[in-house]
């Protein structure tokens, strides 16, 4: 059982206190990097030794409140101390110490974890990065290196400013990289250039081996890596599964040159901005089908990696009746030819049949806030956009809001039952709630250029994705919204077993949006267990790295990579 006594968090503590000093002056904790390239990364690399020792916040503390929860005000932690770390030392210097005394370590980013996994009453340490954020080009690895708590938005501009490039990631701007990019990533720019692990050159983790001690592995794609494995399990695997990420480095395959400039994309100098509505007192049913109906064909007609209108990414916000609208937001890279053609073009496309009136965004949709001012498309430099877009966030700027989610990866349009379940569920009469919703999102394109085994992310015949969101504050209201979205969602996949299983239509789910309920017997009727829906057939290689990285199980969570039995 667990201990729990204010003696045992002492003694932790302590004896955390005590490693760190030793290892400071050269304690026993191995730091092993078994490539030569990951050698010369690390000793080119700025010192990120700083300090004698993590910090520990303990319950007693003033900070500790803000520490012991994420983005999701669902899920708030009990440890007995959460340590902020400054370098992947420090972080050795934690793992070791709940390794040998059994405790349980989570490891926190941005926070934005979908689920509890992070933070649940069987916690009883917390690894936080967000000090460790920096993100400079290391000549020794000839790649940009990015430390596992920094944030996207803070990626984003010191990559832009300093060098004039980017990495494909995600919209929000408080997410940290450190999960983001392991579960596969999304962003705006993927149509355009792939997912962010496809500029993933090489990955700094730190790992238990089977005798209990700690190790820092660098590993990289070099086809010549005894650690290669490593770094492709990092390439969609997701997050708590096979150690604590402290660096990511990144580069593009195939990029000629040693300038700095070179070897990453480099986003358009502009981009096109668009949001529209449609009132759903003006939406009937059939509108409603034939605008979902549409957005979905032209991602079928358009998910080529070499199809010119890659330079396209659009969200479709279906929000709940009870929110008045439903509403799109589209970005289109400036630089291309003709970009407000191609631009009128799309939202032709979209709205074709479509009766009801087009309006400005003036309610919330999803994760985005009103957007009034683009109901015709804006020219912006393109950080400028990101930034709006990031900071935007109706949802993650507010501290009161309690969250579910799921999703599914779409490989074809609707079928017509499917269209019919999104329309009634989505217009139900039951629930009054404006932050419900179903997002679909543009995929396909330059992501799926990329072979569904050369990376862990599996899903490189997807053409869009969804995601559901529902978001209360009174915990009065939990049942009735948790309720109606998993009535939605298995009402939706009622014909495969309440899930979204890999076939001609639907190709499973989004690591990233974790959702335990896909492991719930109850739930899932199907014959696919929740692995396959996440990763497909890769999920037996993953369990071999598993074995090979985490073979006692260190790094677990309720849908964590199990070990092979």
């Amino acid at each position: 059982m667990r201990d729990t006594s204010g003696f045992e968090r002492r003694r932790f503590l302590a004896a955390g206190a005590a490693a760190a000093g030793a290892a400071a002056v050269g304690g026993t904790v191995a730091a092993g990097a078994a490539t030569a390239a990951g050698s010369a990364a690390v000793a080119n690399a700025p010192s990120t030794a700083r300090s004698a020792a993590p910090v520990a916040v303990t319950p007693g503390d003033r900070r500790y409140l803000d520490l012991v929860r994420g983005w999701n005000q669902r899920w708030v932690g009990a440890p007995e101390a959460v340590y902020v770390v400054r370098s992947a030392a420090e972080v050795a210097r934690v793992v070791q110490l709940a390794a040998d005394r059994g405790k349980r370590l989570t490891v926190r980013g941005g926070g934005h974890c979908w689920e509890d996994f992070v933070f649940n009453p069987e916690v009883d340490v917390v690894v936080d990065m967000s000090e460790m954020a920096a993100v400079r080009y290391d000549p020794g690895l000839h790649a940009f290196s990015v430390e596992g708590g920094a944030r996207l938005l803070d990626v984003y501009e010191r990559l832009y400013r300093m060098w004039g490039v980017t990495i494909p990631a995600g919209t929000c701007y408080s997410v940290g990289v450190g999960g983001h990019v392991s579960g596969g990533g999304w962003g705006m720019l993927l149509r355009r250039d792939g997912l962010v692990v496809d500029h993933l050159y090489a990955v700094e983790v730190v790992v238990v081996g089977a005798s209990g001690k700690v190790r820092t592995v660098v590993a990289t794609r070099e086809k010549n890596d005894p650690n290669r494995e490593l770094w492709w399990a990092h390439t969609g695997g997701g997050g708590g599964n096979f150690g604590v990420v402290t660096r990511y480095w990144f580069r593009s395959p195939g990029r000629p040159g040693r300038r700095p400039e070179s070897l990453l994309p480099q986003p358009p100098a502009e981009v096109l901005i668009s949001a529209a509505s449609w009132a759903w007192d003006d939406l009937g049913e059939a509108d409603f089908v034939r605008l979902v109906k549409n957005f979905a064909n032209w991602h079928v007609a358009h998910g080529e990696p070499d199809d010119p209108r890659t330079a396209i990414c659009s969200l479709l916000s279906l929000n709940h009746r009870s929110n008045g609208a439903v509403g799109i937001v589209t970005q289109v890279d400036a630089s291309v030819r003709d970009a407000e053609g191609l631009h009128a073009e799309f939202m032709a496309a979209v709205t074709k049949g479509v009766r009801a009136r087009t309006g400005p965004v003036t309610t919330q949709m999803g994760e985005f806030a009103a957007m009034p001012e683009f109901a015709q498309p804006q020219r912006l430099p393109w950080m400028q956009a990101t930034q709006y877009i990031g900071t935007a966030n109706a949802t993650t700027n507010n501290p009161t809001l309690k969250g579910d989610f799921k999703s599914a990866y779409m490989r074809a349009s609707f079928p017509e039952r499917h269209l019919r379940v999104l329309y009634e569920h989505l217009s139900r009469g039951d629930l009054d709630n404006p932050t419900a919703s179903l997002m679909l999102s543009s995929h396909g394109g330059r992501a799926n250029a990329v072979p569904a085994n050369a990376t862990a992310f599996p899903h490189r015949s997807a053409l869009f994705k969804m995601a559901w969101m529902i978001w209360w504050t009174d915990p009065a209201d939990e049942a009735r919204s948790v309720g109606w979205l998993r009535e939605f969602y298995e009402d939706l996949y009622a014909d495969t077993g309440g899930v979204p299983v890999p076939n001609g239509v639907t190709d499973g789910c989004y690591v990233n949006y974790p959702d335990v309920d896909l492991g719930d017997a109850r739930r899932n009727t199907s014959a696919v267990p929740w692995h396959e829906l996440y990763y497909k057939g890769n999920y037996a290689r993953l369990q071999q790295v598993k074995k090979a990285y985490d073979p006692k199980d260190f790094f677990r969570h309720r849908q964590s990579v199990r070990l092979p039995s």
